[in-house]
C-alpha cells in the first residue's frame, strides 16, 4: 500500500509553473497591444512612454525604470542617477533608444536596489521594451511633422512590431 503519493503534486506544480509562464506571456502580449494602440491612436507620449516603463518594471521586478529625452539633457540625466544613488539605487541597465537610421531618440535608464545586470531573459524584455519606445517616438516625431498619423502610420507601427525579438524565455 501508498502511504505517499506525491506524483499528483508534483505534476499540478508543473502545471502552475507552464500556466505561470502562460500568464506572463499573454500579460506581455495585451500590454504591448494596449501600448501599440496608444501609439496610433495618438496618445500623449509621456504616458506611452511611462506605460512602457511601468511594464517593464513589473515584468522585471525590484527596478525603476525611465525613459529621457535627448532635449533632457546630460545634466538632468545625471541629475537622476545621483538622486538613485542617493536612494539607495544602483544602475541596472542604461541603452539608448535609436531609430533605424542610428538617430539616438531617448536613454532607457533602469535602476535596481541591488547591484546586479540583467539576466538574458530580462535583457529581452528590455529590448522589447526599447523598441516600443523608438516605435512611440518615431511615430510622434512622424506625427509632427506631417499632422496626423491615419492608416498609413498604423501599418508602419505593425510593421515595425513583425521585427521585434519573440522569444520570452
Amino acid at each position: 500500500m501508498k502511504e505517499y503519493d506525491f506524483s499528483s503534486r508534483d505534476n499540478s506544480q508543473n502545471r502552475e509553473t507552464h500556466s505561470n509562464c502562460d500568464n506572463k506571456i499573454q500579460y506581455l502580449l495585451d500590454t504591448e497591444e494596449q501600448l501599440l494602440q496608444q501609439i496610433s491612436s495618438r496618445a500623449p507620449v509621456p504616458g506611452v512612454l511611462n506605460g512602457i516603463c511601468i511594464a517593464l518594471d513589473c515584468q522585471i521586478g525590484n527596478v525603476v525604470s525611465l525613459i529621457s529625452l535627448p532635449e533632457d539633457g546630460a545634466s538632468e540625466v545625471g541629475a537622476i542617477a545621483t538622486n538613485a544613488a542617493l536612494f539607495g539605487l544602483f544602475t541596472f541597465c542604461s541603452e539608448g533608444i535609436v531609430a533605424e537610421n542610428d538617430e539616438l531618440l531617448g536613454t532607457l535608464e533602469m535602476y535596481c536596489s541591488v547591484r546586479r545586470s540583467p539576466s538574458a531573459a530580462e535583457f529581452q524584455l528590455i529590448e522589447r521594451a526599447k523598441c516600443l519606445a523608438a516605435i512611440a517616438l518615431k511615430f510622434d516625431k512622424e506625427a509632427g511633422r506631417q499632422g496626423n498619423y491615419g492608416t498609413r502610420g498604423h501599418a508602419r507601427v505593425l510593421g515595425s512590431v513583425l521585427e521585434w525579438p519573440v522569444s520570452f524565455n
